[in-house]
């Protein structure tokens, strides 16, 4: 029995050094594989049989057998490549894809994806990347009651909902109504600005002196500065929202002074119909909203006003007593309705149907379901020439960038809005939290989708499934979701691929010893043939 037994710790020998040299040939033949995670092999001994021995019980090893064969999950390089849809994760993490049209899934490290002809982020197999939608809405919805602006925090996931498959449908961006302007101005605070005047109503005196009927609707001499931005309606044609400034002679003890202004767009595109009079043929066609500016002695605005055509206004739409305290929007912005395409119910900004714009001259409410403070007028006829009935919001914020009023020529120093018309994608990127971006003709700029990376509470566990790809297992645990670049997952890097970690020196190293391992037990096997030779030739 010793000697076949011998042999055969032998034989063990021969087919775990054999099983070694598989790992190490598949690592070598990966040498180029994109992703590509290596593999080592760790030997154990087989199983000792008890013998007797004069100093008692001792024991004789039966062979070697395969421990445990481990992936190699270190990083690799990083290669460049000229196609934004290659990715790498740089750190902890896997990319999942998913096959088309079923529920199963895999994992990778190899990030060569492209669109396939139906807009899928697909790998060379096929299988859809997965990711978080970002939603591109900036919704200005009214605010209702209970709703504020302020924020408990922030979150690195901007998508919403569960991951799903990254797909661009259509490779157009279809237009967006304007739902947001921001313009801030300086207001020249020396005095010699109030151009237009009204003793009954001076916080007015523009729009009492508008007439949307006229080629001119508003003299040049009929107000101190004026500045003009595009917004968008629904269907993504463009109209000139211009704002009008004039300064307003009145100052109160404290040493605040006031400026009056009026939103306006060109008459002929005014389509709001109001207590069935069409708002175009009479004559505050274009005027969507009115107000005043409150800036303190050194110039920085401390309060605004702001009036909209109320929905149920009757009569004559040019009195005051028709433009009540404009509703806010759920940003904290006050906001006006256009109609520019002439929608049912979408001439109040109340309405189910109303596009509504929010003004950002820099304040903003964070209390939005109060809306105005306390005892605000319940129209602009009941201010008259009173500072002090001017409508404050409820909880005033002062932005970063605000309309100021210094001393020196009236300018505009930023402004900007949300809409857009409709535009084809030019090109896509992926940022370091995996943001994929689309840059489109009509020169928008959207945050598409967030790539998901995944990881596992053991990843030795994964069971390789070939093509780059693994799948979850009992002992690798349930994939957990987390966004890139954060929570302790690696970053994404565009236009690049990991490579195969395998390290050729190492990989021949181990290939020496494995071969020299096998030799090695090949001379036991030998060996033990010399030995039973030798007991055969006894019997001679």
């Amino acid at each position: 029995m010793g000697l076949s037994a011998s042999m055969w710790t032998g034989v063990s020998g021969l087919q775990t050094h054999g099983e070694k040299m598989s790992v190490v040939g598949n690592n070598i033949a990966n040498i180029n594989t994109v992703g590509f995670k290596g593999a080592t092999m760790h030997f154990e001994d087989f199983i000792s049989q008890n013998v007797n021995t004069a100093a008692g019980v001792g024991q004789i090893g039966r062979g070697v057998a395969i421990g445990a064969i481990y992936a190699d999950f270190s990083q690799g390089a990083f290669e460049t490549t000229n196609e934004a849809t290659d990715l790498a994760i740089g750190g902890r993490g896997f990319f999942r894809v998913k096959v088309k049209g079923e529920e199963t899934t895999y994992y990778t490290r190899a990030g060569n994806f492209r669109f396939d002809k139906d807009g899928y982020l697909v790998d060379p197999h096929g299988y859809v990347l997965q990711g978080w939608a970002i939603d591109n809405s900036t919704s200005t919805a009214l605010a209702s009651s209970g709703s504020s602006t302020a924020t408990s925090g922030s979150s690195a996931i901007k998508g919403a909902g569960l991951p799903t498959d990254v797909r661009i449908e259509g490779f157009t961006a279809k237009p967006k109504a304007t739902e947001q302007v921001t313009m801030v101005t300086n207001l020249d605070s020396r005095d010699g600005n109030d151009n237009v005047a009204d003793a009954t109503n001076p916080f007015f005196s523009m729009f009492n002196v508008w007439n949307g009927q006229n080629e001119t609707p508003l003299g040049e001499t009929q107000f101190a500065y004026q500045s003009t931005i595009k917004v968008y309606d629904e269907g993504g044609s463009s109209h000139d929202m211009t704002v009008y400034f004039d300064q307003v002679a009145s100052v109160s003890s404290t040493g605040e002074r006031y400026w009056e202004y009026m939103v306006t767009v060109p008459p002929s595109e005014d389509g709001r119909v109001i207590d069935g009079q069409t708002v175009r043929n009479s004559g505050v066609a274009g005027v969507v909203m009115i107000g005043t500016l409150t800036f303190d002695s050194a110039g920085q605005l401390k309060n605004m006003s702001a009036f909209t055509l109320a929905s149920s206004a009757t009569g004559d739409l040019g009195s005051l007593a028709n433009w009540t305290p404009a509703q806010f929007n759920t940003k904290g912005q006050p906001v006006f309705t256009a109609n520019f395409t002439g929608q049912p119910s979408a001439s109040g900004t109340a309405e189910s149907n109303a596009r509504n714009i929010g003004v950002n001259f820099g304040l903003t409410n964070a209390n939005t379901a109060a809306g105005w403070a306390v005892g605000a007028v319940a129209n602009a006829a009941a201010i008259g020439t009173d500072p002090t009935l001017l409508p404050e919001f409820a909880d005033i914020r002062v932005n970063a960038n605000a309309t100021t009023s210094f001393s020196g020529s009236s300018s505009t120093q930023l402004q900007s809005q949300d809409g857009y018309t409709f535009g084809f994608l030019q090109n896509v990127s992926v940022n370091r939290d995996g943001i994929l971006t689309g840059r489109y003709s009509n020169g928008v700029v959207l945050e598409l989708f967030q790539i998901t990376l995944y990881d596992f509470v053991n990843k030795w566990g994964l069971q390789r499934n070939g093509s780059n790809l693994f799948s979850e297992t009992r002992e690798s645990g349930e994939a957990t979701a987390g966004p890139a670049n954060a929570n302790g997952y690696g970053s994404i890097s565009s236009n690049s691929l990991e490579q195969s970690n395998v390290d050729m020196a190492a990989e021949f190293v181990q290939m020496i010893t494995t071969e020299r391992g096998f030799q090695a037990n090949s001379k036991m096997v030998t060996a033990v043939d010399g030995l039973l030779q030798t007991v055969i030739q006894m019997k001679r």
